[in-house]
């Protein structure tokens, strides 16, 4: 079995949760946790047996969890903002995070308020608004969606067979509520 094999784990009625090794997936199944809805092309060998690899599994009960957040990182700022800085577009190299309004004013440390910038326009821009600097923003930063067919959409290309279980719950209308709870 690949290392990297993935398998998508469905909640009871069909919301796609999370992301889990193969091999996880496959200890789920295997203590009657969870069921599998796809399987995967390599198989999974044993002392004795051969086992086919779950690609897409579904929990035997609900879990109620929270609405998704995503983590505000720099990490994440960097990839919901393409690796580009969002002053001049240069991508890559030595990227910083920017407070469109500066803390020191104000500004809080959030998702609407952190934007990536090379280190030639952070300092050009310095302690001011990017109108004070008379630059412009490529984007209007905001919070990255938590919604399954953004969060599983880098997955899909990969395993095709996810596909009906990520686009159906996006069909479904699903919303906040049926993730257990209110959304905040």
């Amino acid at each position: 079995m690949s290392v990297l094999r993935r398998a998508l784990v469905l909640n009871q009625n069909y919301e796609p949760l999370n992301v889990c090794s193969a091999r996880r997936a496959f200890v789920l199944v295997f203590h009657g946790k969870a069921e599998v809805l796809e399987e995967g092309e390599e198989p999974i060998f044993g002392a004795s047996d051969e086992y086919q690899t779950p690609s897409v599994i579904r929990l035997r009960h609900f879990v109620r969890r929270p609405y998704p957040r995503p983590r505000l990182s720099r990490r994440e700022v960097f990839a919901r903002d393409n690796e580009r800085c969002q002053y001049c577009g240069r991508r890559g190299g030595d990227l910083t995070l920017d407070h469109v309004m500066p803390k020191h004013r104000g500004g809080p440390h959030a998702w609407e308020n952190l934007v990536t910038a090379c280190r030639a326009c952070n300092h050009r821009k310095g302690g001011r608004t990017p109108q004070e600097a008379r630059m412009e923003l490529l984007s209007e930063p905001r919070r990255p969606s938590t919604h399954p067919a953004v969060m599983f959409a880098p997955y899909l290309e990969r395993y095709r067979e996810w596909s009906p279980f990520v686009v159906s719950w996006t069909k479904s209308g699903a919303t906040s509520a049926d993730y257990g709870v209110a959304a905040s």
